[in-house]
């Protein structure tokens, strides 16, 4: 269950926000500004900016994988200013969810889970489902709506991506 609720929508996800992310270079172009415009853009005066939600997806996928798995993740510097890094960095993130398999996370459910800010500890369990997958979709549907209300021309299809429909 951990395999498919996080790497595969994780992967998935972080590809679709990469296919958003050249939209909204296009956009840029086309409407003749530079995309540091969007990088450093936000909802409300008090909310991290674009490029933070980006980086925080990110680590929020790689690193609560790593909680669960005990695999080592790669670390970025949280320093990236242009679209082409925030993709590198979106890809460095996949890169590290292909070599996690369903193997790894084995035990992640019974374990203990703790963070500096925390007051206490979560069962593998209860962190991937109450604290690593609601993060992970905070920072991308935030990143989406920052760029929608930019007038990116991105809508729910951009967001969830191809589906797997059967016939």
């Amino acid at each position: 269950m951990f395999y498919e609720i996080s790497i595969i929508q994780f992967k998935k996800v972080l590809n679709n926000l990469s296919a958003i992310l050249d939209k909204a270079e296009a956009f840029a172009e086309t409407k003749k500004f530079e995309t540091t415009v969007l990088a450093q853009s936000r909802l409300a005066p008090d909310q991290l900016n674009f490029t933070r939600q980006i980086q925080i997806a990110c680590d929020t996928a790689k690193l609560g994988v790593s909680r669960l798995t005990g695999k080592e993740a790669p670390t970025h510097q949280d320093d990236e200013k242009t679209f082409a890094e925030l993709k590198t960095r979106i890809n460095s993130t996949i890169s590290y969810l292909d070599t996690v398999t369903a193997k790894d996370f084995a035990e992640s459910g019974s374990k203990k889970i703790t963070h500096q800010r925390w007051d206490g500890h979560l069962t593998g369990e209860d962190f991937a489902i109450q604290h690593m997958i609601p993060n992970f979709y905070f920072h991308v549907t935030t990143a989406y709506a920052i760029l929608r209300h930019n007038g990116v021309d991105i809508g729910k299809k951009d967001y969830l991506g191809a589906l797997p429909f059967k016939k």
